[in-house]
């Protein structure tokens, strides 16, 4: 049985890294990446549909999709196939749901942040570890 890994990819270097763990480590394996646009919290939240909350939501689904161009790009230069995704909400909340859709693994960078800066900014890493219904590899 082939393994469903999911890779939240947000274009950083921690995020390739995950990348670049990924296919070097799971043999036979399908890869969705998956790229979250962040709804901004506060006021935004009172619209219903997830678009209607993000200021120029065309703007940053674009800038997503590039993100997943380069994404495809790096498995394509290792030789390597993946399915890429957008999805649009809170990131942590999306990975864990997208998880929980038949995935049998995430693999997601750690930004790495340390102390303070960790508890004022929150992960999304922190997240999706303590909420996964899979486990989940963190990759620094």
């Amino acid at each position: 049985m082939t393994e469903q890994i999911l890779v939240p990819y947000d274009g950083s270097g921690p995020a390739k890294k995950a990348l670049e763990y990924t296919f070097e480590t799971f043999d036979d394996v399908d890869v969705t990446v998956l790229y979250v646009v962040p709804v901004p919290e506060g006021y935004w939240e009172a619209f219903e549909n997830p678009e209607d909350r993000i200021p120029a939501a065309d703007e940053a689904t674009e800038r997503g999709q590039t993100i997943l161009d380069e994404a495809v790009d790096r498995a394509e230069e290792s030789g390597h196939d993946l399915t890429t995704e957008i999805e649009t909400g809170r990131p942590g909340a999306v990975i864990v749901e997208r998880a929980a859709e038949g995935y049998d693994t995430i693999v997601i960078g750690s930004h790495g942040r340390q102390g303070v800066s960790r508890i004022l900014l929150g992960s999304v890493a922190e997240s999706v570890v303590r909420r996964a219904p899979t486990p989940v590899v963190v990759v620094r």
